[in-house]
């Protein structure tokens, strides 16, 4: 149920990151596309050096990184792209999102609460946890599920840590998984084919994929564990609501998500 949870909301955090419309305001502000992913997402921590979002973002090769941040923050402030990112969600989500949105934030924002008191070895939710709350129903939304995703992601972190995974091996298995394409994931994250091919034989050594880059049985079994993990420390953020409102968070989530997969603000996924 706690997957079903954070899912049933994700698209309405996780369309940030592709609609067009942040895009063009990053771009106002001199970013191409991953200078405006890193400062936006970052933006919370302050004018934080490469290394925090390395070690913090986990999965992107340094390179890629080292070629966005600090720069960004000479052509912007960490207030002012918070100020974008939110501008942009509004702009993308307000056409979208269909009917009173006053019972699903209220729930929402209460998990997100809950949240903040289990921020402890989350540094990036905790950073987005400090911001204030946006006055209007649409960002309130937006800001509890983006709590959501940052606390769940940190404790994903944690649960890869647990298996000694480096952020490319993790990308790697999740490729070997079959449920995205692995050039994908290595060209979006910056990684070399060198680089990744040299994970690969990491990961082989330890029996978990195969010389094609498939999961073992071993592998499957690791996959499993980090994701039993992940929701397991996910749980207390929606322990808060009753079984009826977790019920109730789901149904009315749900279709909220369906209608930005819709307008085509998350590409592939429609």
């Amino acid at each position: 149920m706690i997957r079903t949870l954070w899912r049933s909301l994700e698209a309405v955090h996780a369309m940030i990151y592709f609609a067009p419309q942040a895009d063009s305001r990053y771009a106002q502000a001199g970013l191409d596309r991953p200078g405006g992913y890193f400062a936006s997402r970052a933006a919370a921590l302050g004018p934080v050096p490469a290394e925090v979002v390395i070690a913090t973002f986990y999965n992107f090769s340094p390179e890629l990184v080292k070629a966005c941040i600090p720069a960004a923050w000479e052509k912007v402030t960490p207030a002012q792209m918070i100020e974008l990112r939110m501008a942009a969600a509004d702009e993308a989500l307000r056409p979208v999102l269909p009917g009173d949105l006053t019972e699903i934030t209220e729930l929402a924002r209460r998990a997100a609460e809950r949240s903040k008191e289990m921020a402890f070895g989350r540094t990036l939710f905790a950073a987005h946890a400090a911001l204030p709350w946006p006055e209007d129903t649409v960002l309130q939304l937006w800001h509890a599920q983006t709590l959501l995703r940052e606390f769940r992601g940190d404790g994903h972190l944690a649960a890869l840590l647990q298996e000694a995974l480096t952020g490319i091996e993790a990308l790697v298995l999740h490729a070997a998984s079959g449920e995205v394409p692995a050039e994908t994931l290595r060209k979006t994250r910056g990684w070399s084919q060198e680089q990744w091919a040299e994970a690969a034989e990491g990961l082989q050594r330890r029996g978990l994929v195969t010389a094609e880059q498939t999961l073992t049985e071993a592998g499957r079994e690791l996959r499993q564990r980090v994701e039993d993990n992940t929701d397991r420390m996910n749980a207390p953020a929606y322990d808060v609501l009753s079984e009826a409102e977790q019920q109730r968070y789901v149904e009315l989530g749900a279709p909220l998500s369906k209608a930005v997969l819709d307008a085509g603000l998350l590409p592939g996924r429609r």
